[in-house]
């Protein structure tokens, strides 16, 4: 009795099987989180440093360099990059993929802590901050009021909703974008201060000493203690304005004397539009290792309270939220699951003519794809877009070995067998295939299990679900499906008359095939020419196919990369914000604008346009893009270029970043830049490009005579204090009020620093006690510098944003690039990629090995199953056949070659191999039966046509939904759908043609084998 005979018999048995899988796989898949992707660690780090006043090469060196050398020896770290300018210093260190964002987290903060001390004393503490590496933010709500003011505003949402917000779980920081925090603002009037004799030096000192923040301790008593609270603060403008700077002759000299004090906004130089409106923006990040929807969902369930608290006079709105775009493409996915998993029992139906041969490959279905929630949740998985897109495709796989298993037996029913019999006999001649099938598919994805990087990181849980899946179909296979077949199919002779017209017709067809067959067989020279012909041209097929890491996604929001003249200030940004929106209103897809001005620099910014629903939208998002991008080129007053979020995570900003580094200069750098700004603008494949060193940015630019000075008695310390007092944007110390800390900022007003002629205004201190003019010890005249000094990886470097061209892929791009760098790099000068480019150098050719690596792993599975070098090769014969067909929408431009897509040509290796392995187990038995080989391969072919057209059909119509995929996420499904529907479609006419023709060529001849087969012994 074979294994199979067992659960015929005892059919208790092998329906107990099946309920076990059924309710274990049920605990196992309503256990499991919900997500985008699978657990990803992409983590970014910052360390941001102020040091006002400072220019941006006294940042770079002073403080920039040593940062970055410090984070650099951090654990983890893939690459640093930095950037200097004007009174900030910001290095980015990126974490390489999935290591421990904690970790990573520590050690950069103790490398910082550990070079605090060579940083200089006025500049302020660093801070350093943690994210998931996305340009974008979870959420964004925007605060507005039309009787408040910005900094009344940002106080209130400090105080109130950026503490309830921070206590979401996973919620990682909560950035306030156009903030305007009070500060306690010190307006000098530099004239009043020269009539006095005062400097700004004794004006900061003053404010230094009489606001004082006084830890004044206890007293302590024998059996108690008495807190002390010194009033050595000032708490309000009218004690500022009070103040005692200086005493003279004349009596004491206030600090109203010389200056306006008010509680005013710290700065403006970030400002923001939300639909017109100005507004203090609020982004929520989530911590590296958390779950977008989880986040989101903590983040909602707060802001009732949020808004239910707020004061009549401020209003809030709900911007952005990321997780739409999420919710929305598994809502997609569950409903092509749906959609598949109808149609492959519709196209069963449709071969098999009855519905109780249906019923049981149907039972398989929802079996398989619930059993195999123990696989997942014993690994860890997660349930998210890739393991549903598994479901998907595990549809019109499961239902394979129980077609070959119904059609066997059902072949044996025709016979005059009984249905018991037929299962007995049926299962036992399939039993051998079925388990090589299975095996064998499951083999296929298990290399993409053991791929590094961001691909592997994908595609591990896809894998092993579909692999699972298909472990899980093969058990109920050989359990429950005979044991249904014995007790559900009828007799032959109660067969309907539908049952009857389908066989006879599946019987004329395979007739007309076996005859066709023969001729092919007879000229097998033209058949052997036609493969070859074909195997040619293969890699031509890859060499003109465009490739990309992966396809843009749909997710309902387009960004924009805003860039203002370099002496551009906040004013000037939100003056254009209001244009840009106005030429966006009557835009069909428009849901919410907004515009946020002065970014890292107050001449960049950034725009986002929030989409409608999808199906509120009637045309693809690309149309979208050039729209807006053709209206945003209308603004004269800013560069703008429209881009669609990054389709996989991890990255951000635009899809290409060409970086470009040197221990040169930045004025080499400069020209090598120039040389390829040529190149890239006379190549074509870019809509939009920036480049961000720019000679553009103007600068005051002051040399002290020396000689004079010291006539005067005027020091350097004098200077460099006077202008920092005036004219840089530094706190001396804080106030307090109402229990929170304000900075108390000393500047002249804005009137005193309109035009670089005003500094004749300012005065320097002499060694007599009197005032000199700043002018007759200095000489000023403007210059111009770089707007930003960038580095990456410590070296200075210059970094090309750009978008292709409608149609010109990612690939591309980059093998355009890489070909300039060979050709116009001088010596000394360094290629490498950031962002979405720098992913697709690393992970373009990762599935290449496992593609190989599959093939090498099937094709032992199954010499290790016939006992034979040469019948494995003969089965394999039409994958790189298959392959062809799977390229030729890549060709057509339908889709590219992306990491998706080459999941579709890997998941092609095991369909068209189980095609091989039908015919092949068939005429392996036919030739020990004693036919030829010929013979024995024309008859497993005709025999066999049945279950490979309709395996075949099954899966290419589970996929069909993936072909009519629209929404969001619907680029990755096409891809993945399109490249399988082909592949198999061409690759089954290959295998029931060509197959047959290599193996009467090369398979082993297993009649003479048996002949020479030696005797066992009795």
């Amino acid at each position: 009795m074979r294994f199979t005979d067992l659960f015929i018999k005892r059919p208790v048995l092998a329906t107990v099987i099946s309920l076990l899988i059924l309710l274990m796989g049920l605990k196992a898949l309503t256990g499991m989180q919900v997500r985008q992707y699978p657990k990803l660690d992409t983590t970014v780090i910052t360390v941001q440093t102020a040091y006002p006043g400072a220019d941006a090469e006294l940042i770079q060196g002073f403080v920039t360099d040593p940062i970055q050398k410090a984070v650099a020896k951090a654990d983890g770290v893939d690459y640093v990059t930095s950037s200097s300018r004007a009174g900030v210093s910001l290095v980015t260190v990126r974490v390489r993929l999935n290591f421990d964002p904690n970790t990573a987290m520590t050690e950069v903060m103790s490398q910082v802590s550990a070079v605090k001390s060579d940083l200089p004393s006025d500049a302020e503490e660093p801070v350093i901050t943690k994210t998931a590496g996305s340009g974008v933010s979870l959420m964004y709500l925007s605060f507005f009021s039309d009787t408040l003011a910005g900094p009344q505003i940002t106080d209130y949402v400090d105080r109130v909703v950026r503490p309830k917000l921070s206590t979401a779980p996973g919620v990682a920081s909560v950035q306030l974008l156009g903030a305007q925090t009070f500060a306690m603002r010190v307006w000098l009037d530099p004239e009043a201060m020269a009539q006095r004799g005062l400097t700004g030096a004794e004006v900061m000192d003053a404010l230094a000493a009489n606001n004082f923040q006084a830890a004044a301790g206890s007293l302590k008593g024998y059996y108690d203690s008495i807190d002390i609270k010194a009033g050595t603060t000032l708490a309000d403008p009218a004690q500022f304005e009070n103040l005692v700077i200086k005493t003279s002759d004349a009596g004491p000299v206030r600090l109203r004397d010389i200056a306006r004090v008010t509680l005013a906004a710290e700065s403006t130089n970030t400002r923001v539009l939300a639909d017109g409106r100005e507004a203090l923006f609020v982004g929520i990040d989530g911590t590296p290792d958390s779950n977008s929807l989880n986040v989101v969902q903590g983040i909602y369930k707060v802001l009732p309270e949020i808004e239910a608290n707020l004061p009549p006079a401020i209003q809030m709105k709900m911007n952005y939220d990321s997780t739409m775009f999420i919710e929305e493409s598994i809502q997609e996915v569950a409903k092509t699951l749906a959609e598949a998993a109808i149609i492959v029992i519709l196209v069963i139906l449709l071969f098999m003519a009855s519905l109780r041969s249906v019923i049981i490959p149907m039972v398989t279905i929802p079996l398989s794809l619930i059993g195999v929630g123990i696989v997942m949740l014993s690994l860890g998985f997660t349930i998210n877009l890739l393991t549903l897109l598994a479901f998907v495709l595990a549809i019109g796989l499961v239902v394979d070995d129980a077609i070959v298993v119904v059609e066997n037996v059902h072949r044996h029913i025709e016979e005059g067998h009984t249905p018991f019999d037929a299962a007995i006999l049926g299962t036992r001649e399939i039993a051998g295939p079925v388990m090589t099938m299975t095996v064998t598919l499951a083999a296929v994805y298990a290399p993409i299990a053991f791929l590094g990087g961001l691909t592997g990181a994908l595609f591990k849980e896809f894998a092993l679900t579909l692999a699972g899946a298909v472990l899980v179909s093969g058990v109920v296979a050989l359990t429950l499906s005979p044991m249904m077949c014995s007790k559900i199919l009828k007799a032959h002779s109660g067969d309907g008359r539908m049952v009857q017209l389908v066989d006879g017709y599946f019987g004329r067809l395979s007739g007309a095939y076996e005859r066709t067959l023969a001729r092919s067989l007879a000229g097998r020279g033209s058949t052997i020419a036609l493969a070859l012909i074909i195997l040619v041209s293969l890699p031509l097929f890859f060499h003109f196919s465009s490739s990309e890491l992966a396809p843009n996604e749909d997710e309902g929001f387009l960004l924009a990369d805003v860039t203002a003249p370099a002496s551009s200030n906040a004013d000037y940004m939100i003056a254009f914000g209001h244009q840009t929106d106005a030429l966006l209103k009557d835009i069909p897809e428009r849901d919410v604008f907004f515009f946020v001005g002065g970014m890292d620099s107050t001449y960049k910014g950034i725009g986002g346009l929030v989409l409608k629903p999808w199906s509120e939208r009637h045309r693809p998002i690309a149309a979208t893009q050039q729209e807006v991008q053709a209206r945003l080129d209308q603004v004269a007053g800013l560069k703008m270029s429209v881009f669609q979020l990054p389709p996989l995570p991890g990255t951000d900003g635009m899809p290409v970043q060409y970086v470009v580094s040197t221990t040169s200069d930045y004025r080499t750098l400069n020209s090598v830049m120039e040389e390829v700004e040529k190149a890239v603008k006379a190549s074509g494949l870019f809509i939009f490009y920036d480049l961000d060193l720019k000679f553009n940015r103007p600068e005051l630019s002051i040399s002290v005579d020396r000689d004079k000075a010291g006539e005067y008695g005027v020091t350097m310390r004098d200077i460099g204090l006077t202008l920092q007092a005036l004219y840089g944007d530094g706190y001396v110390n804080r106030t307090d009020i109402y229990s929170k800390s304000y900075k108390v900022i000393p500047q002249a007003p804005r009137d005193y620093r309109l035009d670089p002629a005003l500094i004749d205004r300012a005065y320097v201190p002499t060694r007599t006690g009197g005032v000199v003019p700043l002018s007759s010890v200095v000489q000023a005249k403007l210059v111009t510098q770089p707007q930003l000094l960038n580095q990456f990886n410590q070296l200075n470097s210059f970094t090309l944003s750009a978008v292709p061209m409608p149609g010109v892929s990612l690939g591309t791009t980059v093998d355009f690039l890489d070909k300039t760098s060979a050709e116009l790099l001088p010596k000394g000068f360094f290629p490498d990629y950031a962002g979405q480019s720098r992913q697709y150098k690393q992970e373009g050719n990762a599935l290449v090995g496992t593609f190989v690596f599959a093939l090498i792993v099937i094709f032992l599975v199954l010499a290790a199953q016939y006992e034979s070098w040469r019948d494995p090769l003969v089965i394999m014969t039409s994958v790189p056949l298959s392959i062809v067909g799977a390229m030729l929408p890549i060709l057509f431009g339908l889709t590219t070659l992306n990491i998706y897509s080459e999941i579709g040509l890997v998941t092609l290796i095991g369909l068209i191999t189980k095609h091989g392995i039908l015919i092949c187990e068939v005429a392996k038995t036919e030739q020990e039966a004693g036919k030829s080989k010929a013979e024995a391969v024309a008859h497993a072919a005709s025999l066999r046509l049945r279950p490979i057209l309709m395996t075949t059909a099954a899966m290419v119509a589970g996929v069909l939904p993936l072909t009519l995929a629209a929404g969001a996420g619907a680029e990755s499904r096409f891809a993945i759908g399109i490249v399988i529907a082909c592949g198999l479609s061409i690759g089954t006419l290959f295998t029931l043609f060509v197959l047959p023709v290599i193996y009467t060529l090369i398979a082993d001849d297993h009649r003479a084998k048996l002949a020479t087969r030696p005797a066992v012994p009795a």
